[in-house]
């Protein structure tokens, strides 16, 4: 039996983790970074595993991340929006391979790549090809429809170029460029400034007015569809939801191990700094649609897919002059 010091330590852990997720997902206020809430989460994480009879429903380990508020209507969303494992090293990669082989009767031949882009999780419904219902991730099971501030994006069709029943994910985000150009308006407005552009994008979304949504310059990629038939693989998804008229990142490639996967990573590391947005990793899926469903969910993550986490970007800043100054007293 745990001491009461590890219960404590444990209620501590969780209710700054849900405390931070409120700061991020509801008030796109963070006060810490990433990499910080990451190291939490894996304490929280460690400390569960050692001690399994604590591990409770309620816990940040055990359910997506994120909030919703009653200030838009709630949506129950259809399938889990879920969140997603975390590996920071080629070893964590491994790892993830080597329990999901012990899961399956079967080698996974093949793992979709594509960069992890740093933006707000938003699930779009289309019935007959037509845009009915736009929400947030929420807490994962139920989000905010924000479907008339969606429709301000110029990047999400309303009509798709097929009758198409089908859910789609993807992220709402906006450009480095976009970004530094509307805090250079809120600055000379005498306006707040947005901290970094996930945040400028999140709260562009989450206004009650959709006309001050279409002010902002925000855009959309999609990462994933539920409901397309025939579709075998997580590519062949992608695909469809191309020629449908939704944008897809050009470079989600399909690879035949984790060596390659390894080098996909290291890429987008490299290319990092001059990507037009903001990355923070490479998200890794089993390709293969049936093998996903025969892996299934642990929790609040699914074992088929995990997020390759890139360590925190440092910028130095030059020190130019310093001013000194004495006042009265």
């Amino acid at each position: 039996m745990a001491s009461p010091n590890v219960s404590e330590h444990l209620q501590t852990l969780r209710q700054e983790i849900e405390a931070h997720d409120y700061r991020y997902y509801v008030l796109a206020q963070p006060t810490i970074s990433d990499a910080e809430y990451d190291q939490l989460m894996e304490e929280l994480r460690a400390l569960e595993a050692q001690h399994p009879d604590l591990i409770t429903p309620s816990s940040p380990t055990q359910k997506p991340g994120g909030h919703f508020e009653t200030t838009f209507t709630p949506v129950q969303h259809r399938v889990p929006m879920l969140s997603l494992a975390n590996a920071f090293d080629r070893d964590g990669l491994l790892a993830w391979e080597t329990r999901n082989a012990k899961l399956v009767d079967h080698t996974v031949q093949e793992y979709a790549v594509e960069p992890k882009i740093d933006g707000l999780a938003v699930s779009l419904v289309y019935e007959a090809g037509r845009l009915i219902r736009a929400a947030t991730r929420g807490d994962g099971l139920t989000g905010e429809e924000v479907t008339l501030n969606i429709k301000t994006i110029p990047d999400i069709p309303h009509n798709l170029r097929a009758a198409e029943d089908v859910e789609v994910r993807g992220e709402v985000y906006m450009s480095l460029a976009d970004f530094e150009a509307l805090n250079e308006r809120r600055a000379d407005q005498g306006e707040s400034l947005f901290a970094n552009p996930r945040n400028a994008a999140a709260g562009s979304l989450r206004q009650q007015d959709p006309r001050v949504t279409r002010q902002r310059p925000l855009r959309f990629w999609a990462y994933a569809a539920l409901g397309l038939p025939g579709v075998q693989s997580h590519q062949e998804g992608l695909r469809q939801l191309r020629e449908l008229g939704l944008p897809v990142w050009e470079d989600c490639r399909v690879v035949g191990n984790l060596a390659e996967v390894w080098d996909y990573c290291v890429e987008y590391e490299q290319r990092r700094p001059n990507l037009p947005f903001e990355i923070d990793g490479v998200v890794v899926k089993v390709n293969d649609i049936s093998t996903q469903v025969e892996l299934g969910n642990v929790g609040r993550e699914p074992r088929w897919a995990i997020a390759f986490k890139y360590p925190p970007t440092q910028a130095t800043t030059l020190l130019e002059g310093i001013t000194l100054s004495v006042g009265r007293t």
